[in-house]
């Protein structure tokens, strides 16, 4: 190896990027922008969790309690539910993630000097969120009981503990406030319930975006593309015939990690299956649709690699999928809400660990497939205006 060989093609790739300003401004640009989104954006203090209350007590006492919550900043209160039935309906449909329940003889009790029992049920799919919860309702516990915290059983069932009941955490066991936090949909804490469900919508967005914007620019770079048009084949038949076969791939992809994140993670299917394959078509669709945008802005594989990357990591940073997005600054918040993989999530979680329907779904469901056909529409206009 002779290293005048070397730096004389060194050279050569030097002076072809100069060539290509657009390359050299996303390896520079989008590093940075990415950088400062996400070190502003990503916080694992989770604050303003949804929390219902059902008081049976209606007192000052029980009143107070439910204002120490909030004023961890864990917890904000959204809703007053009318019992137990109603409270587990919104933690099941995602309304709230988080239940106080207060029962009547709370007051009496603490007035005897006897442990004033109260439930604290929590969304646990997300082990992160539900931690910090969990810590948020054991300081405040203690705080008002004076005495220690443990592992301890709930309140049994009777108080309608629902999906995942089981042991609960009892904070506060002296005499005073006795808190029993309950997890639900994920008592364990588990962190595989969570991640593996979020893993379809990930593996989804890359493989359906990236496969085929890269096809497509490949098949531009080495002439075929032209080839095809000339032929009778329309560029709507063009377009569908190329896209089609990841549709389903990408089904194949959905089973095969349900399948596995069940036998081998242990992780339950609550829900409708054939909901959860249905509302799946449209955002394959929908990351079908950017895969052909950033085919029509990339001038060859290098630059469809690059804005594919651009895409990815806001995807999987602002979506929810490793950082609860209760978490995030109230922009970042905004931004995820621009990214189909967002809402895919809620509609992952919620039928895979709470068993939600479409009933509690359908906001996400409609802005799904309102992704889905104008990603489809714009990207095809723009791929036949590529052509011409």
């Amino acid at each position: 190896m002779k290293p005048s060989r070397v730096l004389a093609i060194a050279r050569k790739e030097v002076r072809q990027l100069r060539r290509d300003p657009p390359t050299i401004g996303m390896l520079l640009g989008v590093p940075i922008i990415q950088l400062l989104l996400f070190g502003y954006a990503i916080r694992t203090d989770v604050e303003n969790l949804p929390l219902a209350v059902h008081d049976a007590a209606r007192t000052e006492a029980s009143r107070e309690l439910a204002a120490r919550l909030e004023a961890t900043g864990s917890f904000v209160r959204v809703a007053d539910a009318s019992g137990h039935e109603q409270m587990h309906d919104w933690l099941r449909e995602g309304r709230v993630r988080a239940g106080l329940v207060i029962p009547s003889d709370y007051a009496r009790r603490l007035a005897r000097g006897e442990p004033a029992s109260a439930q604290l049920l929590i969304d646990a799919a997300d082990p992160l969120a539900s931690q910090s919860a969990i810590a948020a309702a054991g300081a405040v516990a203690m705080a008002g009981a004076g005495g220690g915290a443990g592992i301890g059983e709930g309140l049994g069932a009777g108080t309608g503990a629902g999906p995942g009941a089981g042991t609960g955490v009892a904070a506060g066991t002296g005499s005073g406030i006795d808190l029993r936090v309950r997890p639900l949909y994920n008592p364990g804490l588990r962190a595989p319930v969570y991640i593996v469900p979020g893993i379809i919508g990930v593996l989804i967005s890359i493989t359906m975006m990236l496969i085929t914007a890269l096809a497509l620019v490949r098949e531009r770079e080495r002439g075929t593309l032209e080839q095809l048009i000339v032929t009778p084949i329309t560029r709507g038949e063009l377009m569908v015939g190329k896209v089609a076969p990841y549709i389903l791939f990408g089904y194949v992809q959905i089973t095969a990690v349900l399948l596995l994140g069940h036998l081998v993670f242990d992780v339950p299917v609550r829900g409708s299956l054939p909901l959860f394959y249905a509302i799946s078509f449209a955002f394959v669709v929908a990351n079908l649709g950017l895969g052909l945008f950033i085919s029509t802005l990339a001038r060859n594989q290098q630059q469809a690699m690059m804005l594919g990357y651009f895409f990815l990591l806001p995807n999987i940073l602002l979506s929810g999928f490793m950082f609860p997005r209760e978490a995030m600054p109230e922009l970042a918040q905004w931004l995820g809400l621009l990214l189909p993989l967002t809402y895919y999530l809620d509609v992952l979680r919620g039928i895979i660990l709470r068993d939600a329907g479409l009933a509690s779904l359908w906001q996400e469901t409609g802005v799904l497939i309102g992704f889905s056909v104008l990603l489809l529409v714009f990207s095809a206009l723009r791929f036949r205006k590529s052509l011409e």
